[in-house]
């Protein structure tokens, strides 16, 4: 990899040109040598670099958790709404970052942000069968055989049959869990209308086994680090809490 951009990669709000100018005013060190070249080759995984004297840690992939707020699209850019990417942190930003998967801008609750491409298309693809969880407000009660009906693989007003899938009742009549292991437009709200009733809040709270840490604010992220992120989303396991002290 080359030594620009591995820094610029790296560095939250590092472009190339604000790089050049590093390597000009020799304000970057290689293995503790002043280094003006941005093309010299390094290899990620050993190479010492620092920027006026802080090391510049590899971190290969990002893994971002967060609470996705209501109001806000999830998005990389978008000319008319805010979007989730703006939401993050100064130390989290970094070039190739992405929303993996979508809320719906009036939607809350766990988002993942990566630029782990691969990552992203195993975990949405429909084979891998990763579970999603959402917590459902509800406009008036579900009839009593809403449970068998998406358990049986409930059918949408336009004829799409979904996969089987569990609907779990909360603690009062306007209220439900609903567990899927499809992504389709809207499917959660289109599987309510299906079963009889409408949606008025939705969250998500988890993602294989990946939880929505309890004390992380709407609008709040946390990174993940890569091994515990791989495990956890495709983890079978729906209750393990990795965010204990938060």
């Amino acid at each position: 990899m080359r030594l620009d951009k591995f820094i610029s990669g790296q560095l939250p709000g590092m472009t190339r040109s604000r790089v050049r100018e590093l390597l000009r005013s020799k304000r970057v060190t290689l293995d503790g040598v002043p280094a003006t070249d941005g093309q010299l080759k390094i290899d990620p995984e050993t190479a010492a670099v620092a920027v006026d004297g802080e090391p510049v840690p590899y971190r290969r992939f990002l893994y971002i958790v967060m609470n996705k707020p209501s109001g806000v699209v999830t998005a990389v850019r978008d000319s008319l709404s805010q979007t989730v990417m703006e939401l993050l942190p100064e130390k989290l930003r970094r070039q190739g970052l992405f929303p993996a998967g979508r809320l719906d801008k009036d939607t809350e609750g766990l988002l993942l942000i990566t630029d782990d491409g691969e990552l992203c298309h195993r975990m949405l693809s429909p084979g891998a069968h990763v579970e999603k969880e959402y917590a459902v407000g509800l406009s008036k009660p579900l009839p009593k055989d809403a449970a068998g009906l998406f358990k049986s693989g409930i059918v949408l007003e336009d004829g799409t049959r979904c996969r089987p899938a569990e609907l779990i009742p909360g603690g009062d009549p306007l209220s439900c869990r609903v567990l899927l292991t499809e992504g389709r437009y809207h499917q959660v709200k289109r599987m309510i209308a299906a079963a009889g009733s409408g949606v008025t809040s939705l969250k998500r709270v988890r993602i294989g086994g990946l939880l929505l840490p309890e004390g992380l604010p709407p609008g709040e992220s946390i990174e993940l680090e890569e091994a515990v992120a791989k495990a956890l989303i495709f983890s079978k396991n729906r209750h393990i809490d990795c965010f204990p002290s938060i």
